[in-house]
């Protein structure tokens, strides 16, 4: 059966993808509301509502909600990102029923009481320490705020420790009642199910949702920069990146075989000429991160402090080269990496759940397998060429952590870079 959408009256998108041959299914809420959505002086918020939905409803506590899941061997989880959150169960196909009952009651009957928050708080805040006092971790946070300064889009997930000290019922509770309307929602199966008791189910258990307001997404204004912190590290951590490209432009696919040919794997570019031939990093790679509307291009190094300027300069060297120098088998193998994990992904049910829920929200449509695999066939030699010029065109973001005596000025940096 085909992997289909259907629409209730009052706006809520299901995505049912059937598949007879496995055991089990996996059914989650995905919520089109994340990081970029919230008020700086509330940074945080999403994340903190998150955890606060799996801690008591109007008939379960929170030991309870997760216990009636883990009761009959199912796995419950949850996410925060820039753009969505996300609450999923993975079970045996027989407990459907009593996953919907779950996400459906901590989705709509949430009480946030009191003590939990205080509780909750604190566990929160011990989630940011252990962030900062992980250099390959917080390095991000400082590299999101880099490139996109003082907007929610660029804002630390977790929150800021001083926000979070101080946050409110009140703003938890009116942030669901704002943002967790039926129009917001995907709730997306893959597994093995009858698709009409699935709908059924779902009719029945989720008639509680806020009504939709409106809400614009407030476009994310890149503008790159450089933040430096030294810190008494055995290594320098170093992210450098750029603009890039969203979900919805015709250049992603050629994007994200850039990525992988520069740098996603143990035969890539960064990793051969940097590690394996000069010994200047344990660890290198770079990624394409794509948003609804935007994206970010970038590279990780990790690296002994005396390393840095020799690493800096060869990082730039293959930037520069990559879009013209590129051959046909280097393209070849880095478009077998992206359909290979593309295809593996889907071999996990809540991997393919997870697949078509991020389309849905950053799409606005299902992309079958298929015009995935396509689109990543069709990129060639001149569509990496020309995304290349495009992303390190753009003014570069730069992220330093640890003893960076020995890092040149970004001034340097960005000469070096324009050629």
């Amino acid at each position: 059966m085909s992997i289909e959408v259907t629409t209730l009256p009052n706006g809520l998108r299901i995505v049912t993808d059937i598949v007879p041959s496995v055991e089990s299914v996996a059914i989650g809420v995905w919520v089109d509301v994340g990081t970029r959505f919230e008020n700086l002086a509330h940074n945080g918020a999403a994340h903190m509502v998150e955890h606060m939905l799996f801690k008591g409803t109007k008939t379960r506590n929170a030991l309870e909600i997760v216990q009636v899941i883990e009761n009959v061997g199912g796995h419950m989880n949850a996410y925060t990102s820039r753009e969505m959150t996300s609450y999923h169960v993975h079970l045996l196909k027989d407990d459907l029923p009593l996953a919907l009952d779950v996400l459906a009651d901590i989705v709509q009957n949430s009480t946030m009481p009191e003590e939990e928050i205080e509780r909750e708080r604190g566990v929160i805040l011990q989630e940011i320490g252990m962030c900062t006092d992980t250099p390959d971790d917080v390095i991000f946070d400082h590299y999101f705020e880099t490139a996109y300064p003082n907007q929610a889009l660029g804002a630390p997930i977790l929150g800021r420790t001083n926000i979070i000290e101080s946050m409110q019922r009140d703003t938890l509770m009116n942030y669901v009642a704002q943002f967790y309307s039926a129009g917001r929602l995907v709730i997306c199966a893959s597994g093995n199910f009858d698709k009409d008791e699935l709908l059924a189910g779902i009719e029945k258990n989720f008639n509680n949702l806020p009504i939709d307001q409106t809400h614009e997404k407030i476009a994310g204004i890149y503008e790159g920069g450089e933040h430096r912190e030294n810190r008494d590290l055995e290594q320098s951590h170093i992210v450098l990146g750029f603009q890039g490209i969203s979900q919805n432009d015709d250049a992603y696919y050629s994007a994200q075989v850039l990525a992988s040919a520069l740098g996603g794997g143990m035969s890539s570019r960064l990793f051969q000429e940097v590690r394996e031939k000069r010994g200047l990093v344990y660890s290198i790679y770079s990624f394409h991160s794509a948003y609804s509307d935007d994206g970010q291009f970038a590279i990780y190094a990790g690296t002994g402090p005396d390393k840095l300027p020799e690493l800096i300069p060869v990082v730039c060297d293959e930037i520069l080269g990559v879009g013209q120098s590129l051959t046909e088998n280097e393209l070849e193998r880095a478009k077998a990496q992206l359909r290979s994990s593309t295809l593996i992904a889907r071999e996990y049910m809540m991997n393919r759940a997870d697949q078509h829920a991020k389309s849905m929200i950053l799409r606005g449509k299902l992309q079958p397998v298929e015009k995935i695999i396509q689109s990543i066939n069709a990129v060639t030699l001149d569509d990496i060429g020309s995304v290349s010029q495009q992303i390190f065109a753009s003014k570069p973001t730069l992220a330093a952590l640890g003893p960076l005596d020995h890092l040149e000025s970004y001034d340097t940096l960005q000469s070096r870079l324009a050629g």
